[in-house]
This record gives C-alpha cells, sequence and structure tokens, in this order.
C-alpha cells in the first residue's frame, strides 16, 4: 500500500459527515432499486429508489451509471447497518422549489408533462416538485373529462407557492385567457360583416351552435341554420364539425354567424317560380284550425287556408290532410316584400271541372 493511499485511508478515517449535509460521490454499484456510492467516508452511502424519484416504477439501472458523479443529501449517518442513507429526490426537490419561487416571483411560464390525473385537477412534475393544477385552472372552458391531458406536455405558470405546506399551485388557463385575447384582437382587426369565413363547432345548444372561428366563438342562431326550418340543431350539427359560414354581425365581442348565403336565397327567384297562376307541389309542415303551412321549397313555405282546400266544406285542415302529404295546389296571391304566397287546391278542381265542360260541349 502506498504513502499516498494510506494517508487516504487515514484522512477518511478522520472524515465527519452529518445528517443534512450536501456532499458528492461517485456511482460504485446500481441495482433496479438501489444505489450505493463511495461518498469519501469510511462507510457507503445508499440511496434506495425512493429517495431518487417519486416514480416507483423507476428502474434505476436505466438511469444511473457505475462511475456517475452524484450530488446528494445525507438523511442518515448509520442506518443501523453502518451505511450511510442518501437522497437526491429531496435535494432535487429543494432545487426544484428554489426554482420554482423564482418562476413564481418573475411570472415564468413553465412546461412539463402531465404525470397524473385527479377528481379536481391534474398534477405535473418540476425538478421533482409536484405542481397541482385544479381542474378550473385546466382550461378557459369547462372540461368535464380531464383523462385527455394524461402524459401532455402543457404550459402553466405558477399562481400559489407554499413549500411549507406543500402547496404548489399552477394556472393553465391565465396563459390561455391571454392567448385567446390577442387572437380575438388579430382576428377582429380583419373580421368585416359579409365576410366569409370557415369554423369549427366547438359547442351545439338548443338554440343554436358556437363556432370558434380561430381563437373566437360566434354563434350560428338556430334561425341561421338553413333557408328552411331546423327543429333541433343537435341533429344537424355536432362538435367538430368544419363549416364556411356568413359573418352576419359584430357588435363588440359579439359574432353573429350565418349560413343563409345571398346566393342561395329561395326568394331570389321567388316572382318566377311561384308566379300567381303557377301550380307548384310541396308538402305540408304544419297546420293550425285556419290553414296548413306548405313547404314548396327550404325556405318557402305558402299558406293554404282552410277555405281553398276543397269546394267541399271542410271543417279543420286535420281532417283531410296529414304532416308530411305532398300536396299540389294553385298560387293565388304572392307578395314578395313580405315573402307570402297563398295556394289554393280549389282553384284546381273548378279548373279541372271547368275543363270537363269544355269537353263536354265540344
Amino acid at each position: 500500500m502506498s504513502e499516498l493511499s494510506f494517508e487516504q485511508m487515514l484522512e477518511e478515517s478522520f472524515k465527519t459527515i452529518h445528517n443534512g449535509e450536501v456532499v458528492e460521490g461517485t456511482v460504485i454499484d446500481v441495482k433496479p432499486d438501489e444505489i450505493i456510492l463511495n461518498i469519501g467516508y469510511k462507510a457507503d452511502g445508499i440511496i434506495t429508489k425512493s429517495e431518487y424519484s417519486n416514480d416507483q416504477s423507476l428502474d434505476l439501472t436505466t438511469v444511473v451509471s457505475v462511475g456517475d458523479t452524484m450530488t446528494v443529501k445525507v438523511l442518515k449517518v448509520n442506518d443501523g447497518e453502518g451505511q450511510v442513507l442518501l437522497t437526491y429526490k429531496r435535494l432535487a426537490a429543494e432545487k426544484g422549489n428554489e426554482r420554482l419561487r423564482e418562476a413564481f416571483e418573475n411570472h415564468e411560464v413553465l412546461k412539463a408533462t402531465v404525470t397524473q390525473i385527479l377528481g379536481g385537477g391534474i398534477c405535473t412534475t418540476v425538478d421533482e416538485v409536484r405542481v397541482f393544477i385544479p381542474a378550473s385552472l385546466v382550461s378557459d372552458s369547462y372540461e368535464k373529462d380531464l383523462s385527455k391531458y394524461e402524459g401532455q406536455e402543457i404550459e402553466f405558470v405558477i399562481s400559489e407557492f407554499n413549500p411549507r405546506r406543500n402547496r404548489v399551485i399552477g394556472d393553465r388557463r391565465q396563459l390561455l385567457v391571454a392567448e385567446r385575447a390577442e387572437k380575438q384582437k388579430e382576428l377582429f382587426a380583419k373580421l368585416h360583416v359579409g365576410d366569409t369565413v370557415e369554423g369549427t363547432v366547438k359547442n351545439v345548444t338548443d338554440f343554436g351552435a358556437f363556432v370558434d372561428l380561430g381563437g373566437v366563438d360566434g354563434l350560428l342562431h338556430i334561425s341561421e341554420m338553413s333557408w328552411g326550418r331546423v327543429d333541433n340543431p343537435r341533429k344537424v350539427f355536432h362538435v367538430g364539425d368544419e363549416l364556411k359560414v356568413l359573418v352576419k354581425d359584430i357588435r363588440d365581442t359579439k359574432i353573429a354567424l350565418s349560413l343563409k348565403f345571398p346566393e342561395t336565397n329561395p326568394w331570389v327567384n321567388a316572382a318566377e317560380d311561384f308566379a300567381v297562376g303557377n301550380v307548384v307541389t310541396g308538402k305540408v309542415a304544419r297546420m293550425t284550425d285556419f290553414g296548413a303551412f306548405v313547404e314548396l321549397a327550404p325556405g318557402v313555405d305558402a299558406l293554404l287556408h282552410v277555405s281553398q282546400i276543397s269546394k267541399n266544406h271542410v271543417d279543420k285542415p286535420s281532417d283531410v290532410l296529414s304532416i308530411g302529404q305532398e300536396i299540389t295546389a294553385k298560387v293565388v296571391d304572392l307578395n314578395e316584400a313580405e315573402k307570402k304566397i297563398s295556394l289554393s287546391m280549389k282553384a284546381l278542381e273548378s279548373d279541372s271541372q271547368g275543363y270537363a265542360d269544355e269537353e263536354t260541349e265540344a
């Protein structure tokens, strides 16, 4: 044994370490659940899996190799077996807390992968420190199912930092709100009434559908979904549908949309298609005591008054007609300004009778 190595051994025999001390060591052995380090002390240091990471499925041989140098913290000088119990995780957490403190104070945007989905939110880890993001701060809109975020890398800021209570709260919502506001500003600067734009259906309600135009939502009201009648928007549109819509109105931050493009207006050729005297065919759409409304084309309904159904007396339209029934009638009145058309089946009966009389005389 050389004199130098003897001096080293002598120095190590007098070297003392204390609980809480930060030391540096070299990995001399690695097992799936344990790391052994030479820390320049008379006894080797041990890091168990639970003191290396919060991930208990981790195989330590995949992340640490013999010869690696590690900075660790002393937990216990003598673990009862003459070894020094060390922690890598807690020292990293201390450094992580300092890192998060700076991020909190500087409003820094952090990026990390979601590691856990909880009932009330999601969790991620930054430098061995768990950050909890409540469900209300995950998105800028309500999301019932947060499972889609598992394993996803997200950006957030620290909105509350209290390591003593082990309370570090993240906020993703404010970033999305800010991003959305910027997109709104850009979109409103170039959006005008009469523009045709593309969007994605974001939500469907009883009264209409909300369409995402690229950071700004517009409302496609049920009355603007078709020139024809729409009874249930949910049967026509679904979340994720891609639409080309018309910007009908802009008021402050509210955008009204429409699918009733002027070039598809069924009343454009009404004077020709539904001129008085024309014989038309349509389906009974709905009935009242005074008559039946007949759909001649999507968005074009005509009134067949009860007195015009037949030469014979008809008490109620439902006595002789049914919803969905196809009928043929004569246009007896057209008011383009008010978009009103009146029909008569009785007039066709009269025409038929007249033709029959003419043939008899001949």
